[in-house]
């Protein structure tokens, strides 16, 4: 397992750019909302304690992870410096997971292939629901403050290109 021996959640801001302009969106599918609020509060938590103003930070809503992308869309057109897609995805009985994790994959990529502002693939595709209940604030951290980090390096690399 990957994140056996990791915490999510640790992070060196002395390494990460100055933040205080940023602007960060933030689409988060209401699908699994147990465990996509406590990854929304993970990413805030990190982007206001590394300097980014809440005045800056733009939340979308949608119903489920397959929506992530046209929120990303939507969310990539009013020229933010990055966007985060939060999501969840329990594995089931049918093939239904595997085709929505795909999608969600390929759609965020196509994203992020076509347009300016990139969009940082913060979706949980695990087996068991405590293993996501174990990376939204759990044993393992929260993956949402490591898809804030990586959204803040990002906008970064987006301003310096």
């Amino acid at each position: 397992m990957a994140t056996a021996n990791t915490n999510l959640s640790n992070y060196d801001k002395s390494e990460l750019p100055s933040a205080s302009d940023y602007r960060i969106g933030i689409v988060v599918s209401e699908w699994n909302k147990t465990i996509t609020s406590g990854l929304l509060k993970g990413a805030l938590n990190a982007l206001t304690d590394c300097g980014v103003s809440e005045s800056n930070i733009k939340i979308l809503n949608v119903p489920g992870s397959f929506e992530l992308i046209y929120g990303a869309k939507i969310l990539q057109q009013q020229n933010l410096d990055a966007i985060i897609a939060i999501g969840c995805v329990i594995q089931g009985e049918t093939k239904h997971f595997d085709y929505v994790c795909q999608g969600v994959t390929q759609g965020i990529k196509d994203l992020n292939v076509v347009h300016e502002s990139p969009v940082i693939f913060c979706v949980l595709t695990d087996n068991t629901l405590q293993q996501s209940i174990d990376r939204s604030g759990g044993k393992h951290g929260n993956k949402g403050v490591e898809a804030a980090i990586s959204a803040l390096k990002m906008a970064e690399l987006k301003r310096q290109s």
